[in-house]
């Protein structure tokens, strides 16, 4: 039975206008909070070459790639992993508390990524594993954000106040490709230490500002419960990372019993996670939520969304990093920048549609603007189907800007409702449940997107590879050598804005060749024109994926009305502030704590 809730102290009791100020302390504290989360968690992907010539290693050598991977992952995984820890934890010691650490830890890991003096491996597994200690203070911040907003703001605001901060997520994910793509050239450090001024006075005006005013139980924690969450959700995680790096003759490593044992291991410690969880009397997942329709909905659509949303990223990434920006002029070494400032349009639809899709679904609802959100989403992947590989720009611009406004129109009204469906009391552990599936997201629509983007160039780039290198007079045996090399080689050497032919082909075999031929294979126009029909298949497989992905997602935001609902346990007060009619007969009291203009 869970232990009764902990009612607020006098100072923290809602009233109306220490609560309208406060709300927008909260507000914009907990967006500074997400910016810069999300925005390190994608920092790394436009800085990994220049991180990786600072520390004088060579991600794609025989045995380097796993230190790739884990630079870019490690984030992800840590907070897919804690995340709803963290929320329950909010719910029973304060939301405000967890959120306040969460900004400190946070600003020591970013601190800690940019000091080793290692080079090598040494030096890669000192930023993974500082990566890790960001990990955990940003598990924090996302776990108790949306629970902050929504004991801040009463129900007729909150889409508004969601929105903003959702808009700030995802935005951030895309800002962080230009933000590495200008500092990194300068130095690799400042790819951490950017986020160190505003973790310094966040945490400071956090402490100083913030606090609880939500319900509080004591409870137990939930040890068995959080162990085998962790080591089947860890387990499944590893098990994609490897699965999309080759494995002895094969494309990629589905087939290895390491890959097998990871994932059917990890699911299988899952599956009693979750007996663990139905008999709990205190469970850290509660799987009772789910009985919730709206929150039911509303993460089946938002975990799709993510995976669409993140595998667009890798895709649009090597698009342009690998064929169209230097087929256009720009070097390799350039790339990486210019592929974030050249996505710009997505990140201003995000902008422009997230706050107002949020003020909008407060006055007529979540469900229409989440469902046409995931439609035009699903229109955008269609639309990109369409397009060439080598595109026109303007084309090009006006599709992200679609899919960013789509993307923008869904998120609010998507959280909004999965927040307002959740009783007081399990806010933190109902946006923890939320943030893991959106980060599980993100390393899971790594796996697919990267295997179906492999199947499709594993049957034709091979053979173009080795024609063209032999039309060019490079020897047999050198291009029989690259050709076999696994595609995700080719992709990642893209992805990281290297030089490809140059790469794979190394210095000996190049300076064995004629100047003129030299030049001509590792020049602008080569490799480009080299990969494009291989890549055009692997990009219809990938699209195709993600649009049927979005057309569910829609399906599902059907069923997601977002209106505030009456929660079993909830005072009259608290269910006058979460926007249901009150009598002020009933309970004169509750009827004071109503916000100014909300009395019906």
């Amino acid at each position: 039975m869970s232990s009764p809730a902990v009612a607020l102290p006098r100072s923290n009791a809602r009233s109306d206008e220490p609560d309208e100020r406060y709300k927008w302390i909260a507000l914009s504290n907990t967006t500074l909070g997400i910016l810069m989360a999300t925005l390190n968690q994608s920092i790394l992907l436009i800085a990994l070459p220049d991180i990786f010539r600072g520390i004088h290693l060579n991600p794609l050598a025989p045995g380097n790639t796993n230190y790739l991977l884990w630079m870019i992952l490690g984030f992800m995984v840590v907070t897919a992993v804690l995340v709803v820890s963290l929320g329950r934890l909010g719910d029973i010691y304060g939301r405000v508390k967890m959120y306040n650490l969460g900004f400190a830890v946070f600003t020591l890991g970013s601190i800690l990524c940019s000091v080793t003096w290692m080079d090598g491996s040494a030096g890669a597994l000192w930023i993974i594993g500082m990566r890790v200690i960001q990990g955990i203070g940003g598990a924090m911040l996302f776990a108790n954000a949306s629970a902050i907003l929504t004991d801040a703001f009463p129900a007729h605001q909150r889409g508004m106040a969601l929105g903003i901060n959702g808009v700030a997520a995802i935005a951030g994910s895309f800002l962080g490709l230009i933000v590495g793509g200008v500092l990194a050239p300068v130095s690799w450090r400042l790819v951490f230490l950017v986020s160190v001024p505003f973790g310094v006075f966040g945490t400071y005006w956090a402490y100083a500002k913030l606090r609880d005013q939500g319900l509080r139980r004591h409870a137990r924690m939930d040890w068995w419960g959080n162990a085998t969450f962790a080591i089947g959700l860890v387990a499944v995680m590893i098990g994609i990372t490897y699965g999309i790096q080759p494995y002895g003759s094969h494309d990629m490593g589905w087939t290895s019993p390491k890959v097998l044992i990871l994932l059917l291991g990890g699911i299988a410690v899952l599956i009693a996670f979750v007996l663990i969880e139905l008999r709990a009397a205190e469970p850290m997942f509660r799987l009772s939520l789910f009985r919730i329709r709206d929150f039911t909905a509303g993460n089946l659509a938002s975990l799709l969304a993510s995976i669409g949303r993140g595998g667009l990223q890798f895709v649009l990434i090597i698009w342009l990093q690998g064929i169209w920006l230097p087929q256009h002029g720009y070097d390799f070494h350039d790339t990486p920048l210019w592929a974030g400032i050249y996505m710009v349009p997505m990140i201003v639809g995000f902008l422009l549609a997230g706050p107002v899709s949020g003020v909008l679904s407060d006055r007529f609802g979540a469900r229409p603007f989440a469902v046409v959100g995931m439609l035009g989403t699903a229109l955008s992947f269609g639309l990109l189907l369409a397009l060439p590989v080598d595109f026109d720009y303007v084309w090009f611009a006006l599709v992200l800007l679609l899919n960013g406004l789509s993307m923008g129109l869904f998120a609010s009204p998507n959280r909004m409702a999965i927040m307002n469906s959740l009783p007081v009391d399990q806010r933190g552990a109902g946006a923890g449940m939320t943030a893991t599936f959106q980060n599980s997201a993100m390393v899971l629509s790594m796996g697919v997107f990267f295997s179906l983007m492999i199947v499709g160039l594993a049957s034709s780039l091979g053979p173009a590879m080795h024609d063209g290198l032999v039309a060019h007079g490079v020897s047999n045996a050198d291009a029989t050598r690259i050709a076999d090399q696994p595609p995700v080689v080719t992709l990642f050497a893209s992805f990281l804005g290297f030089n490809p032919v140059a790469s794979l082909l190394g210095p000996d075999v190049l300076h064995s060749l004629p100047a003129a031929q030299e030049h001509l294979l590792t020049g602008r126009e080569f490799f480009p024109h080299l990969i494009t029909g291989p890549f055009g298949d692997a990009l219809t497989a990938a699209f195709s994926f993600a649009l049927v992905a979005c057309l569910i997602a829609a399906a599902a935001s059907l069923f997601a009305a977002g209106r505030p609902q009456h929660q079993p346990g909830e005072t009259v007060a608290e269910r006058a502030w979460a926007g249901e009619a009150i009598d002020p007969g009933a309970d004169g009291a509750a009827a004071a704590m109503l916000p100014s203009g909300r009395g019906e």
